[in-house]
């Protein structure tokens, strides 16, 4: 039975009446059509589908959108600001931290997770943080690169 459910995505109010039990993911794909978010295994194993709810990353692919209800949502097209992209974003276009860029957005979505509890991490709480975000191409070095970078600029934040 649909409901209406209502969150902010990437800082604006959203309304929708919609099934509850639909995911997280095909909402934002199909609904929104912000497509940046990425369908790899949809078993939340890849992490490419990760965005941040409340602070936290997340699997939008097992996400109900319930769970959302009344909380933030932010994808990657809600890091950048002003035209000016989010530090990580940038720090990943740099230094080459994708290589087919299917990856990334969960990547990245992953590592501004990390970077919100934990500014200043090593290279091991990097690595740790980040392993279960899977890269085909195996870019990793790289993208651990793009992290460390990140977080030298300005602890993550984009503010």
């Amino acid at each position: 039975m649909k409901q209406t459910i209502r969150f902010r995505l990437n800082g604006e109010a959203v309304t929708l009446n919609t099934e509850p039990d639909r995911t997280l993911l095909w909402v934002l794909r199909t609904d929104q059509e912000l497509t940046g978010t990425k369908y790899g295994c949809g078993a939340g194993l890849c992490g490419s589908c990760t965005v941040i709810v409340d602070g936290q990353p997340v699997r939008s692919c097992i996400t109900k959108l319930d769970y959302v209800r009344g909380k933030e949502v932010t994808t990657i097209e809600g890091l950048a600001r002003d035209g000016e992209l989010h530090p990580l974003q940038q720090a990943f276009y740099e230094l080459g931290g994708y290589q087919c860029g299917y990856c990334t957005p969960g990547m990245i979505m992953n590592a501004y997770g990390l970077l919100q509890k934990s500014p200043t991490p090593t290279r091991e709480e990097i690595i740790q943080g980040m392993e279960n975000n899977l890269c085909r191409c195996s870019a990793y070095k790289r993208i651990v690169e793009a992290i460390e970078t990140a977080s030298g600029q300005n602890g993550g934040n984009n503010e």
